[in-house]
C-alpha cells in the first residue's frame, strides 16, 4: 500500500501498522485484517518444556552475570545466623560445592572470617540504637547445659510512626553466684556498650530477690524530703565523730557504683503468683471447695499421668475424644488452664460418654456432675485472669499504659462473676485479695495512672474512681507545664530577673491547655499525639517501658535452638553475636 513511506512496527504487534492503515488507506482496512488473522492461524504455538531445566543449563544461561564476593559473604552470614547454623558449615564440602557451582567466579569464607565479620556485624549494629530518646528493658537470668546468661531486650515506641519497635541486646554469659552486685554491674555495663544508660525509663524484671535487691541498692529513688532536711540539720555542727560516721559510710557499699534505671516488677509473673499461691489460700477457708478442689484435681491428674506414660493411652484418647489431652507444665500456670479446657472441650463436643470411657480404660474415677459443674466455673472464674496475661505478655501493641486498666478491668470482671459463681466464691475472693496486694502499690502510682490517660485508647474512661484520675491528671499538668517551660526558655536569652520569675508566666496554654484539648478529642488513635507535642513527649516516656518480661524469655526461646547439646561448646561471645543477629535481622545493614 505505500509505495516510498517505510513504518516502523514490532513483529508480535500489529496495533501500530493497524493505525496508520485506517489513517491513510481505508480501503485497503478489511485486505490488511484478513492477512493479520491468516498469519496468526499458520504461527504455531510455542514449545512448552516438558521437563524442568538443569542446573548446568541455567548456569550456562546466567554465565555472563557477576555477583560480587561481598554480595555472596554477606548472604553466606544471612544464612549461618538465620538459619541458627554452625560456623563449620561453611567448611562443609557440600556447602563449598553448592555456592561455587552457583557462582564459579566467587569462593567460601573461611570460618576464621565468617567469625570476624560476625562480630563486625554484631559492633556495628549497636549503632542504630542510639537515636531514639527514650528506651525500656527486660532483663532475665537463663540456665543451659550448666552454664548461666543475662539476657536483655530493649523497646521503644518510633516518635514518628508511633510504632512499638524491639531489639536484642544481649545474652551475656554470667559465672559465680548471681548476686545482685553482679546483676547490677553486667546490666550497667551493656546499658553503657548501647550507650543507653541515661535514655532507659523502666527496667521490667520478674519479682526474684537478687533483681530486686539489685535495683533496690542501684536503682533511682527518689529522696525523703524529711530525710534531706534532718541530714541538712545534723551537718551545721559537724565534730570529729561525724567526720569518722562519714568516711565509714563512703567505705561501705552506698549504691553509687553502678547506676540503674527505675525498676518494675513483671505483671504476669504477679499474675501467675495470683493464680497459684494466693488462689491456694481458698482451700484454707472454704471446706466444700477444698474438698471439690482436690477431688476434681485429683482425678484429672490421674488421667493426665496415664495418657502421656504410652502411646497405646494416647491413641486411647485420640479413637474415644478425637483430640488429645493437654498436660499441665509446672512452670506455667496457663497450661493447667489450658489442660481443664480441654477437658471441658471434650465434653462439650463429644459428651460425658467420651471422657467416661477413658477412665474406664486407664483405671481412673469418672468426674462427677458436681465435679464438672466445678470445673466449669473455675474455667470461667480463670478466664478474666488468662486474658489479661495474654495482653500483657505482649510487646507488639501493649505499652506501659496498659497495665493498671488492665488490672482494673481485671478487678470489675471478677466482682461481676461473684452473682454466677456460686461454688468458686472462696477463689474469686482469693484472688481479688491477691491482685490488691500484689498490684496495690502500682495502682496508686502517678506515674503510671498518667502512663494510661496519655494513651488515646483508654483517656479517663479506664477505672470511675476519680481519685485516682485526679492523681494521674495532676502528675500531667506538672510534667507537660515544666516541658512547656523548658521548651520556651531554651533559645532566648533572658536576663538573670527575667529567669527567676519564669514560673509566674501563664503556660497554662501550652502545657496545661494541651492536656485539655487532648482529653476533649474523640478519637482513639495513637496518631492523635501529632496534635499535641508536650503530651505526645510525655506519652513516650511514660509508655516506652513493658509491663512484662516476656520479651526475655522469648530471646531465651530462640536461644535454646542455638544452644543446643551438640553445640554446648560454642564459644560464649560466638553465641551471643549470632543470637544477636539473629534476632535483630531488621537492623542489620
Amino acid at each position: 500500500m505505500c509505495k516510498k513511506t517505510t513504518i516502523s512496527a514490532y513483529k508480535n504487534s500489529t496495533s501500530n501498522l493497524r493505525k496508520h492503515v485506517e489513517r491513510r488507506h481505508p480501503s485497503g482496512l478489511k485486505a490488511f485484517s484478513d492477512c493479520v488473522a491468516t498469519r496468526k492461524r499458520t504461527l504455531e504455538p510455542p514449545e512448552t518444556p516438558t521437563k524442568q531445566a538443569k542446573l548446568g543449563d541455567m548456569m550456562a544461561a546466567g554465565a555472563g552475570r557477576r555477583v560480587p564476593q561481598a554480595k555472596v559473604d554477606k548472604l553466606v552470614i544471612s544464612f549461618i545466623c538465620d538459619g541458627l547454623h554452625p560456623f563449620s558449615v561453611v567448611e562443609q564440602p557440600a556447602f563449598k560445592d553448592l555456592i561455587i557451582t552457583l557462582n564459579p567466579q566467587c569462593h567460601v569464607i573461611s570460618r576464621p572470617t565468617l567469625r570476624t565479620r560476625i562480630e563486625k556485624a554484631a559492633n556495628q549494629m549497636k549503632k542504630n540504637f542510639s537515636k531514639v530518646s527514650y528506651v525500656g528493658t527486660t532483663t532475665d537470668c537463663w540456665t543451659a547445659h550448666q552454664q548461666s546468661f543475662l539476657g536483655i531486650t530493649v523497646h521503644w515506641i518510633d516518635e514518628e510512626t508511633l510504632e512499638r519497635q524491639s531489639a536484642a541486646l544481649a545474652c551475656k554469659r554470667l559465672k559465680g553466684s548471681h548476686t545482685f552486685d553482679v546483676l547490677a554491674a553486667a546490666i550497667d555495663d551493656i546499658h553503657c556498650q548501647y550507650k543507653i544508660g541515661g535514655k532507659v525509663v523502666r527496667t521490667t524484671t520478674d519479682s526474684g530477690s537478687n533483681f530486686i535487691k539489685a535495683f533496690t541498692v542501684f536503682g533511682e529513688h527518689s529522696q525523703d524530703p524529711e530525710e534531706s532536711e534532718s541530714d541538712q540539720d545534723s551537718s551545721e555542727a559537724p565534730d570529729t565523730n561525724h567526720l569518722v560516721d562519714t568516711f565509714n559510710i563512703l567505705q561501705e557499699d552506698n549504691g553509687l557504683e553502678f547506676q540503674l534505671p527505675p525498676h518494675q516488677r513483671c505483671a504476669c509473673h504477679l499474675l501467675n503468683r495470683i493464680a497459684t499461691t494466693d488462689a491456694a489460700v481458698a482451700e484454707e477457708k472454704n471446706g466444700t471447695y477444698k474438698r471439690l478442689t482436690r477431688s476434681s484435681f485429683a482425678k484429672c491428674q490421674g488421667m493426665w499421668n496415664k495418657s502421656g506414660r504410652s502411646y497405646m493411652a494416647a491413641e486411647i484418647v485420640q479413637d474415644q475424644c478425637q483430640l488429645q489431652l493437654i498436660r499441665p507444665n509446672q512452670t506455667r500456670w496457663n497450661s493447667t488452664y489450658m489442660a481443664i479446657e480441654r477437658i471441658l472441650r471434650i465434653i462439650e463436643e463429644k459428651g460425658e460418654e467420651a471422657i467416661r470411657n477413658v477412665c474406664e480404660e486407664f483405671i481412673v474415677k469418672m468426674l462427677s456432675s458436681a465435679e464438672i459443674a466445678f470445673l466449669t466455673q473455675y474455667h470461667n472464674v480463670m478466664t478474666p485472669l488468662v486474658k489479661a496475661l495474654n495482653i500483657l505478655q505482649s510487646e507488639t501493641n501493649t505499652h506501659m499504659g496498659w497495665l493498671l486498666p488492665v488490672i482494673f478491668q481485671l478487678q470489675a470482671k471478677l466482682s461481676n462473676l461473684e452473682t454466677s459463681s456460686k461454688i468458686c466464691l472462696p477463689l474469686i475472693r482469693a484472688i481479688q485479695d491477691g491482685v490488691s496486694k500484689r498490684f496495690g502499690q502500682m495502682m496508686e502510682d502517678p506515674e503510671l495512672i498518667a502512663a494510661a490517660i496519655l494513651l488515646p485508647k483508654f483517656k479517663t474512661n479506664w477505672t470511675e474512681k476519680a481519685d485516682v484520675i485526679e492523681a494521674g491528671l495532676t502528675y500531667v499538668r506538672q510534667q507537660a507545664d515544666r516541658m512547656a517551660e523548658v521548651a520556651e526558655h531554651v533559645g532566648q536569652n533572658s536576663s538573670d530577673e527575667e529567669d527567676f520569675f519564669t514560673s509566674m508566666k501563664a503556660r497554662r496554654s501550652q502545657g496545661t491547655g494541651e492536656l485539655d484539648r487532648y482529653l476533649a478529642c474523640i478519637s482513639n488513635k495513637m496518631d492523635l499525639l501529632n496534635s499535641f507535642p508536650h503530651i505526645k513527649k510525655l506519652a513516650l516516656k511514660l509508655n516506652t517501658g513493658l509491663p512484662a518480661s516476656a520479651a526475655c524469655e522469648r530471646l531465651f526461646s530462640c536461644a535454646g535452638l542455638l544452644f543446643t547439646p551438640k553445640r554446648a561448646r560454642i564459644d560464649s561471645n560466638n553465641f551471643e553475636k549470632q543470637l544477636l543477629l539473629k534476632l535483630n535481622r531488621k537492623f542489620r545493614e
